[in-house]
């Protein structure tokens, strides 16, 4: 395998910089400087120089195989973090035979493929890096810990024990097996199967905590809409004006709120309209409304009719509480923190339904697992002695949790997944 290296910090001018060189002949790098290695996993100062001309005075870490973060051997060299000085020593490491520059996301590939981490985990560092808010980082760091894979072992130990006292059954089918298994093997399908669920279940809140929720901001034309979402931007973000019908279409903003992020969404006035633009305007505000995972309806006054059905735990509030009885000003700011503080106190308890399961991949894999749970238990319950039909249906949910944490079946999305990482990663 090719010894590879990279910037494995950010481009740019900075105090630091930190190049990464992993492979067979990482430790070349130091006949290379003209330098000697240091103790294994121990920082110390070295002089690096190639062909008489000094690069830099870095601190360098050697970190042996397999005590590394790809599993091979593996050199850090913390330079001064100049552009020249990276540029220096990139172009100094290509020109050491058998030494490349590595790929998007090659460092962790080669983690995966040395058993370093599990798939799982690589899409948790992935979402680490990408990680915005406090929940953000929380989340991927369980996902990176390994917390979906130990739950997946858990749940395959159970299922390959099952597995076993089928296998035999079959084994010693013309004997007389000294216990009845077929109990415990339905004891430790069914709970498979419920914990399962539950991971399921957690999946859509643990894509919202990664790619944010969605609160729409929603009411009939003139009710504040616009100006509240300024009041949460701390900007000009919306126009606002008297006259109605002034957003047409629906203006996002994004941020943190309490470690969450948030996408609010201004939406166009709610009303039977013959203008043709901003009827378009309306049909994209109840579209996009109905598939908000919250929404904050304003009316003008306490006892108006809301122009669509709230739902679960929509928020309800009266606006322009600077002109009227309401519950909150967004021009005076007064009780806009109260409206903050419930939508984060109910996206926060949504939030803390969230599992290690974060991604579309893990439910569909859940999901083909449960299925042959579902199936083998349905079988066991018809018929006993189908016991063959019933061990083929656990080894189909075996396979299905192999592919969550990546053990079979996930050539064809690695490459996707390691597109999104830098080079140095």
């Amino acid at each position: 395998m090719d010894t590879i290296f990279a910037l494995a910090s950010g481009r740019g001018k900075s105090g630091i910089a930190v190049m990464r060189i992993s492979g067979p002949e990482a430790a070349r790098v130091f006949q290379a400087f003209s330098c000697n290695a240091p103790k294994p996993r121990q920082a110390e100062v070295r002089i690096l120089s190639m062909d008489g001309e000094i690069l830099d005075e870095a601190i360098v870490v050697h970190f042996t195989e397999p005590n590394s973060f790809t599993g091979e051997d593996v050199v850090e060299l913390h330079l001064h973090g100049s552009v020249a000085t990276v540029n220096a020593v990139l172009s100094s490491l290509g020109r050491i035979p058998g030494f490349r520059l590595a790929e998007a996301g090659e460092f962790t590939r080669r983690a995966l493929e040395n058993e370093k981490l599990d798939l799982a985990q690589v899409e948790g560092l992935s979402d680490l890096i990408e990680a915005e808010t406090e929940a953000q980082r929380r989340q991927a760091l369980r996902v990176l810990s390994g917390g979906l894979g130990r739950i997946a072992e858990t749940w395959r130990s159970d299922i390959v024990r099952a597995s076993a006292l089928l296998e035999a059954t079959i084994d010693f089918a013309d004997e007389e097996v000294p216990v009845n298994v077929l109990p415990e093997v339905k004891e430790l399908l069914e709970r498979t199967v419920l914990s399962l669920n539950a991971e399921v279940r957690g999946v859509g809140v643990a894509e919202r905590i990664r790619d944010g929720f969605e609160v729409a901001i929603v009411g009939r034309p003139n009710v504040g809409k616009s100006t509240l979402l300024n009041a949460l931007a701390g900007r000009e973000a919306a126009i606002t004006s008297e006259i109605a019908g002034t957003t047409r279409d629906v203006i996002e903003v994004r941020m943190d709120l309490g470690g969450l992020p948030v996408t609010f969404l201004d939406t166009a006035g709610l009303r039977d309209v013959a203008d043709v633009i901003e009827s378009i305007g309306i049909e994209r505000a109840k579209a996009r409304a109905e598939q908000a995972d919250l929404r904050v309806i304003l009316l003008e006054r306490k006892h108006d009719d809301a122009p669509l059905s709230p739902r679960g735990d929509d928020i309800v509030v009266v606006s322009k509480s600077d002109i009227t009885v309401g519950d909150f000003s967004a021009i005076t700011g007064d009780g806009v923190d109260r409206l903050v503080g419930r939508i984060s106190s109910i996206l926060e308890e949504r939030a803390g339904m969230a599992g290690v399961a974060i991604r579309e991949r893990h439910r569909i894999a859940m999901e083909r697992a449960n299925s042959a749970l579902g199936i083998a238990l349905d079988r066991l319950e018809a018929s006993p002695d189908l016991a063959e039909m019933i061990a083929e249906d656990v080894r189909d949910a075996v396979r299905a949790l192999d592919s969550l944490v990546g053990r079979v079946d996930v050539e064809h999305i690695l490459d996707e997944i390691f597109a999104n990482f830098c080079i140095g990663k």
